[in-house]
């Protein structure tokens, strides 16, 4: 017998909308007292299995996301299960708590901080459940990163067709609560297109899937309703009656005020519930950032990903003239069109990034992306051809079909928002309107007008995004500090929300609505709207614990925010060691630099970070770092003092690896913060046993130098051995490096005796060309690295000078902060090599760490000696000297005679990699023949001192044997190389304890630099 459906339930009534706080000020809803917070802690660590933090530490470092907005939470956690999330919604209810879920937390618009309880997916409910390739649908759970379903997915030739910038660290979860969309969206629609099913946890504790019903499924859940099966009680008929009922009474309004545009993100989705079709209550749950429901898995549909992939470059005179071409690009079916002005370009270049993809432009001052695919080779050969023949006159058009290059140009359209953040010389941008969308064949006048309105009040900004779907990205220079900028602030925002609304927009394209949009929707659909969108709160959240105040009834847009007019400006910046010339000498402006992207959680390519890595833990990533620095100086939730713990403990986990300054696009440089807070929070009193060990090391090695055999005996006795390393603080688990027999230095000074001149001071041999610095890690633990590079500059036919006195680049002195001991140090180094370098003589040196101790740390740490900046700009490594002086030229390369040198993977140090760079040690070696290719592998865990720390050691293990190891080896694999090539201690050491035995040991460039130049002599 088949049920009736009863009467649809009525709408609940709307809840009053809150009192709007004055500007500037910080305002929440938070009803929870510190002692009932406390408990609630232990109340829910004591029932779920996933991991509780209520620690002030980890509180701060989730006060803020990518947005404008700061709000400290009641503590964060880290479900395992949907059972862990029904536990914590059921335990903040109790108490009156707040709840909101977060995943790669980059929102842009306030949605991922609250004051309540944050649930982090991404560290534990992040796996694939299942991929149907033959229905086209994948099972996940919502801390999934993307780009890991698009790679799992791609086996079957298929996608998830939305893919923002971030999509190599932004999880499902979060592009499920956005909305999100991304490149492909042109073709492959928003989130909101893609999901199939949702299982979801409501405020009231239930755990039920929802999706799509027509009346007959509309039936069924009232029928299952009341039987004693159905675990959700009721709820599901009570949301799905309700929505249904929304839909028709607001009916006439949705159709007529939702803005029929491929971008409409802003607001909930009641276009999913109208009547005449069925209702869709996953569909409608997209883009509502927790404030409707909780996402624990997520049923998705793929789409077929085109096996053949061409990039189009346009170039236009100027943005405003791509934008009016979009319509006519877009009819051609392309599966991506992005645009990006010269401000963005500009900017990107005066930081140095992306550019190599910045050279690979045509003509112009404005310019679109256009990629054209199709699974078929001819196909998209064809259709590419037709593209760029049907292009108007004066376009300036460049097929980019070199992989490499193809990824080089998309690197600049997707760094544009962190590319924009600091932009040098200038007051920094921000968000707060940077994701509107209107009609596509409106963009033109949309940029015009906008543009127009920066005028008036004083402001510039980049345009970049999604043109081919009329959403455009910026930042700008908004004045969040006085209460006189803040007016200007919103008034701006108001009158450009009045634009789009005007042109049919939507005041929010991609990064939802959350606190800095939440307030303008009423200017966009109306108070009508508004109000249904208040009674679907209402149906969903009845005591509005749900992430309130984003969305609907929001704080106003002008208040928590993170640098407001009560912004507290700390005079522990004033106190700075290290000059940070690019942040004006402060190391609050300089922690300031993250501004959130996130970039440090993707584990795909790069170095950064590789402490977060191995441990999933937001606190250890440089963003989290960065955060905890802010905290501290903003002195509210953590100590504002160098004594501070939390922020000893955040810092603890880094490897000073370097990697941040490269891949951070903000360029934060962790390693250097971290050496400047150690100084301070050491400074008088007593460092740890292992800083000392390993920071003295150098000291220590110049002694053992003199008695290497005893030195190596010692070590070498397991009993003794252990008792002095467990003493000093210094791990067990690995072997301890041996001393060379005889160092560089000792090597250097007997030939000089035995009437050699290599490396003779000048006296004796006349203007040096070159100086080799004999580094300490080449000196007495690798003097091969030192011949090896000392033959190869005089097979070059360079003078070298060798200095014999000795000297420390201080490098183990950094980490833990011993720097007035580094400069002392550091002038020695100085007082050496200045008679050289004031003639212009370039300084050779072969450790990767110890020459980025020239470059970075010696201009840092001693700013006003002369000396050091010279020392810096003549600082080079081997492959560099080579290729930069022209003996090297990889346009011309040796043509070896016979067999051809196998192929070679290099892989690049940390510090070579952040301050030299990764080309010139492949081009060195394609200059001499040798097929090269550089890995990316990521840090190998080392170090220096962090790998040899006995607290910190079995981390350094994990990342290399978890981490780099695999990577190296199949990149290797890849590239057919028969050895690998690696510069510098740490890596070395790594590599030859964890490798097996069945592999080869690395080969350093050095030495392939010296026998590719003597190949090169004894064929001339």
């Amino acid at each position: 017998m088949t049920a009736v459906a009863p009467p649809e339930p009525a709408s609940p009534e709307p809840s009053a909308a809150p009192p709007a706080g004055a500007p500037g000020t910080y305002v929440d809803r938070n009803t929870v007292d510190e002692s009932s917070r406390v408990a609630l802690g232990r109340s829910i660590a004591a029932k779920i299995d996933g991991v509780v933090a209520f620690d002030d530490a980890t509180r701060a470092v989730y006060a803020t996301d990518s947005s404008n907005y700061r709000q400290i939470p009641l503590g964060v956690v880290f479900p395992r299960s949907a059972r862990d999330v029904q536990t914590v919604v059921t335990e903040c209810a109790a108490v009156g708590a707040a709840v909101l879920g977060r995943g790669a937390g980059t929102g842009l618009a306030g949605q991922t901080v609250n004051v309540g309880v944050v649930l982090d997916f991404s560290r534990f409910m992040n796996a694939i459940l299942d991929i149907d390739p033959a229905r086209r649908v994948a099972r996940v759970q919502p801390g999934l990163v993307l780009d890991d379903l698009r790679a799992a997915a791609e086996e079957f030739g298929l996608t998830f067709g939305p893919d923002p910038a971030t999509h190599a660290w932004c999880t499902l979860g979060g592009m499920i609560g956005n909305n999100s969309c991304g490149t492909h969206a042109l073709y492959a629609g928003k989130t909101v297109d893609n999901v199939r099913r949702l299982r979801i946890v409501t405020a009231s504790g239930a755990d039920f899937w929802v999706g799509r019903y027509d009346d007959a499924g509309y039936a069924e859940v009232i029928a299952e309703a009341g039987s004693e099966s159905d675990s959700s009680g009721g709820e599901l008929a009570r949301l799905l009656g309700g929505a249904r009922e929304l839909g028709r009474r607001y009916a006439e309004l949705v159709t007529e005020r939702f803005p029929d545009i491929p971008r409409r993100v802003s607001g909930y989705n009641l276009d999913q519930v109208l009547p005449g079709r069925p209702a869709d209550l996953a569909r409608l749950l997209v883009g509502s950032e927790s404030t409707l429901a909780l996402v624990v898995e997520a049923e998705l549909d793929l789409a077929p990903s085109p096996a053949q992939r061409h990039l189009v470059v346009l170039g236009y005179d100027d943005i405003f003239l791509a934008a009016d071409a979009v319509p006519s690009l877009v009819a051609f079916g392309l599966l991506g069109l992005e645009g990006m002005d010269q401000t963005l370009i500009d900017q990107s270049a005066a930081i140095g990034l992306n550019t190599e993809g910045i050279a690979l432009l045509p003509p112009g001052h404005g310019w679109l992306l256009a990629e054209i695919g199709d699974d078929d080779p001819d196909v998209a050969e064809r259709r590419v051809t037709e593209f760029i023949a049907g292009l108007p006159a004066g376009v300036a058009a460049k097929r980019i079909s070199d992989p490499v290059e193809v990824k080089q140009i998309w690197s600049v359209r997707e760094s544009g928002l962190a590319a924009t953040a600091r932009p040098p010389g200038r007051p920094p941008n921000h968000e707060g309107w940077e994701d509107a969308a209107v009609p596509p064949d409106r963009l033109g006048e949309y940029l015009r007008r906008i543009t127009a309105l920066w005028a008036e009040y004083g402001y510039s900004g980049a345009w970049y995004g999604h043109f081919g779907q009329g959403c455009v990205h910026t930042r700008n220079p908004f004045d969040f500090h006085s209460a006189e900028g803040l007016r200007a602030y919103r008034s701006f925002i108001e009158r450009a929300a009045d634009v789009v609304a005007e042109l049919g927009g939507s005041v929010s394209g991609e990064h939802g609505d959350g606190q800095a949009r939440g307030e303008l929707l009423g200017r966009m659909f109306g108070p009508e709207i508004i109000e249904a969108f208040r009674s679907l709160k209402s149906l969903f959240d009845p005591a509005g614990m749900l992430n309130p105040g984003k969305l609907v009834d929001p704080f106003p847009l002008d208040t928590n925010l993170k640098h407001g007019p009560t912004h507290h400006v700390s005079a522990l910046g004033k106190l700075t060691i290290h000059a940070l010339p690019r942040d004006n000498g402060s190391i609050v402006e300089a922690a300031e630099r993250c501004v959130g992207v996130g970039r440090c959680r993707r584990d795909d390519l790069g170095v950064m970070c590789p402490s977060y890595r191995a441990t999933r833990d937001e606190r250890h990533s440089t963003r989290g770092r960065a955060k905890a620095l802010q905290e501290m100086f903003a002195g509210e939730i953590s100590a504002e003092s160098w004594r501070n713990d939390d922020v000893h403990d955040a810092l603890s986990l880094c490897l000073a690896c370097k990697g941040c300054a490269v891949d951070c696009p903000t360029g934060v440089d962790m390693a250097t913060y971290k050496s400047e807070f150690n100084a301070h929070y050491y400074s008088g009193r007593l460092r740890p046993r292992h800083m000392f060990a390993l920071g003295l090391l150098p000291w220590a090695s110049r002694l053992a130098a003199k008695i290497p055999a005893v030195a190596n005996r010692v070590l070498a006795m397991p009993a003794l051995s252990s008792l002095v390393r467990r003493t000093a603080g210094v791990t067990t688990s690995r072997p301890a490096p041996r001393f060379a027999g005889k160092s560089f230095r000792a090597t250097v000074r007997r030939d000089v005796r035995r009437g050699k001149t290599d490396g003779a001071p000048p006296t004796t041999t006349g203007r040096p060309s070159v100086v080799l610095w004999p580094d300490t890690f080449t000196d007495v633990f690798d003097p091969q690295l030192g011949s090896d590079t000392l033959a190869a500059l005089q097979l070059a036919g360079e003078s070298v000078h060798v200095p014999t006195e000795w000297a420390c680049c201080g490098r183990t002195l950094y980490d833990p902060g011993m720097l007035s001991l580094a400069r002392t140090s550091l002038r020695k180094v100085l007082d050496i090599v200045d008679p050289f370098t004031s003639q212009g003589i370039p300084v050779v040196v072969p450790e990767p760490s110890c020459l980025a101790a020239f470059r970075d740390e010696l201009p840092q740490l001693l700013p006003d000696d002369p000396r050091a900046a010279r020392l810096a700009g003549l600082a080079r490594s081997l492959a560099e000297h080579l290729v930069v002086t022209g003996v090297l030229d990889p346009r011309s390369p040796d043509q070896p005679d016979g067999a051809a040198p196998e192929p070679v993977l290099v892989h690049p140090h940390c510090h070579g990699r952040a301050t030299v760079g990764i080309g010139f040690d492949r081009d060195a070696l394609t200059a001499l023949g040798y097929p090269a290719a550089v890995a990316d592998a990521g840090c190998c865990g080392l170090a220096g001192s962090f790998g040899f720390a006995a607290e910190t050691s079995a981390l350094g293990r994990q990342i290399g044997e978890q981490q780099w190891l695999p990577k190296l080896r199949a990149q290797a694999q890849t590239a057919g190389a028969g050895r690998i090539a690696m510069d510098g201690f740490s890596c070395l050491t790594q590599y030859t304890q964890l490798s097996e035995a069945t592999e080869s040991d690395p080969v350093t460039v050095a030495a392939l630099i010296r026998a590719g130049l003597q190949r090169r002599g004894s064929i001339q």
